[in-house]
């Protein structure tokens, strides 16, 4: 789908204030266009980290910590089957240590998302409750496990939630678990600024207010206390890899983790997956995060056991670490394969759901064959291909189908699928998530029921207009700029979900173009009276000779030489 090219509103006198203030030219265009309103918002300081206390419950969840660290109690951390999840559980086991927790009262948890499923189960407090613990803290999920926080309560365990998803709606409006403690920006009452936190921030938050609860009780003063900015490296890599909004806390929280790695103070199973990956740590950026080293830790949850993942990041091994790196390596090198395979059939199912071409308001796939770790990245490749909201199922061990959705601007997932549930009782088994991203479990029978039942909420709340595939541009690049220097500068920034990277946009002639890899269009332009190269990856389909593109500035090292690369992302 052709989407239309927009041009991102730059309010001039910002821009302006900006500049003044000793920002470069370019980025103070750029950052004006992003919601940055003053200097004081681009410091990236710790010092300018909301403050713990904002943040609901973390006061009393310090308490509970405290308390158990200084009883000896056992605890266990329940870990989600994702990057996020993985970060926050090695956050929570370095934190704890970091702050005085004897190691072998320290366990973890993590569900296998084919046999367990998501969040607090109770079949999950019973997995937990053979390692004995005395005190469960959840990372990354718990917020909607009402059931398994009152299983876990009444076998006499302790239970704190540490979350960021939305609370689960009941009959009666929202329904929270009767956990000792809920730590979570998305709890109602919370009134923490940055409610885009991912579930790896919510756990350094508690750990910056357990810090500050053992400090109170002469644990140890300010001059001494552990460092947890040594944290900093997996608190940026789970936030870039959940695709949460990177608003002014998440950048700062990013900054400083990227700091660390390109001076080299990184975990060793960051520093592993940095090779792994075949990326230099000391020009890493939060690219790196979210396509290099985030896959292969989510390889792990999708086609394997996040175990892999959560001893890669939690390891002071190097060896052990550079092993089980090479372990997600090849785990994500077949999850590619399987995902290959499934966007081929996907295809193949899609031409008979647009006859026409054009597709219906909403898409649900499912095919026998699917792989449920892989569901999710084939929904969010159709969502971008077809601009529509997507959900794709496959069977899982029990026989329910699982999907996983994906949506675009103006349609709240979640929310969706309450009102199908609120519409439809009994359909769906379970679901949660967020507005861009959501799943869902029914069975078999009620996959037509809730394809109907999808279709009429987006011909409900989707306008003709939110069809049509917008992408937001920041216009021409001056030709001053096209070099090397200024992609240098641009890839030193904090670029993601809701602080999107510099998409430029200009009409070039189109000299040759070629097939490279069999999927690649490789062009040669004339930009602004000067050859360039292109390159659009995954696109195979010629373009005018006159065109306008949408691109990125990279660079392309090859034989020595480095030579600026646009990399095209749409034309029209």
């Amino acid at each position: 789908m052709t989407p239309q090219l927009l041009l991102r509103d730059v309010p001039p006198r910002v821009a302006f204030a900006l500049e003044q203030s000793g920002v470069h030219p370019l980025l103070a265009r750029l950052f004006a266009a992003r919601g940055v309103r003053s200097p004081d918002d681009l410091d990236d300081g710790l010092a300018r980290l909301l403050p713990p206390e904002g943040l609901k419950g973390t006061a009393e969840a310090a308490r509970l910590l405290a308390d158990a660290i200084d009883a000896g109690l056992r605890l266990c951390i329940v870990a989600d089957y994702d990057c996020d999840g993985a970060t926050a559980c090695a956050v929570a086991l370095r934190g704890l240590a970091l702050l005085g927790a004897a190691p072998d009262t320290l366990h973890y948890v993590v569900p296998d998302r084919q046999v367990h499923g998501y969040g607090l189960t109770p079949a999950i407090v019973d997995l937990a409750r053979a390692l004995n613990p005395q005190v469960l803290v959840t990372v990354d999920n718990g917020i909607a496990s009402v059931a398994g926080v009152a299983h876990a309560r009444a076998a006499g365990l302790q239970v704190l939630v540490t979350d960021h998803h939305l609370p689960a709606q009941g009959a009666e409006g929202i329904e929270l678990p009767d956990a000792d403690v809920i730590v979570n920006p998305s709890q109602p009452g919370c009134g923490f600024e940055s409610k885009s936190l991912a579930g790896v921030g919510v756990m350094f938050y508690v750990l910056l207010a357990l810090r500050a609860e053992l400090r109170a009780r002469g644990r140890f003063d300010a001059a001494s206390q552990p460092r947890l900015d040594a944290l900093l490296d997996l608190v940026a890599l789970g936030t870039v890899a959940d695709v949460v909004r990177l608003d002014g806390n998440n950048r700062r929280l990013v900054a400083q983790g990227l700091k660390r790695i390109r001076s080299g103070r990184m975990q060793p199973g960051v520093a592993a997956l940095f090779a792994a990956a075949g990326r230099a740590p000391h020009k890493a950026s939060a690219f790196d995060f979210g396509f290099a080293l985030g896959p292969r830790i989510n390889a792990a949850g999708r086609l394997a056991d996040m175990t892999l993942g959560i001893e890669c990041l939690r390891t002071d091994d190097p060896a052990r670490a550079a092993d089980l790196a090479a372990q997600l390596d090849a785990i994500n090198r077949e999850r590619r394969e399987v995902e290959a395979g499934m966007r081929e059939q996907a295809a193949l199912r899609l031409d008979a759901l647009m006859p026409s071409g054009e597709p219906p308001p909403a898409l649900v796939l499912f095919d026998a064959e699917f792989h449920e770790g892989v569901v999710g990245i084939v929904a969010g490749r159709l969502k971008d291909r077809l601009h529509r909201p997507t959900f794709v199922f496959a069977r899982g061990a029990d026989g329910a189908l699982k999907g996983s959705g994906r949506s675009i601007a103006g349609f709240h997932l979640r929310d969706a699928l309450d009102l199908v549930a609120k519409r439809c009782p009994g359909l769906l088994l379970r679901f949660g998530g967020h507005a861009m991203a959501a799943g869902c479990t029914l069975a078999e029978s009620g996959l037509e029921a809730f394809d109907q039942a999808l279709q009429q909420v987006a011909r409900e709340w989707l306008l003709p207009a939110a069809l049509d595939r917008k992408l937001s541009t920041d216009g021409p690049l001056p030709v001053e700029y096209f070099n090397a220097e200024t992609v240098l500068r641009l890839d030193a920034q904090v670029w993601g979900q809701g602080f999107e990277a510099p998409l430029f946009c200009d009409e070039v002639d189109v000299l040759q173009q070629r097939l490279v890899g069999e999927k690649h269009l490789k062009l040669r332009v004339r930009h602004a009276g000067t050859l360039r190269d292109a390159i659009w990856f995954g696109h195979a389909e010629p373009v005018p000779a006159r065109v306008r593109l949408a691109y990125r500035l990279s660079l392309d090292e090859y034989q020595g030489q480095v030579r600026i690369q646009m990399v095209v992302e749409a034309a029209a």
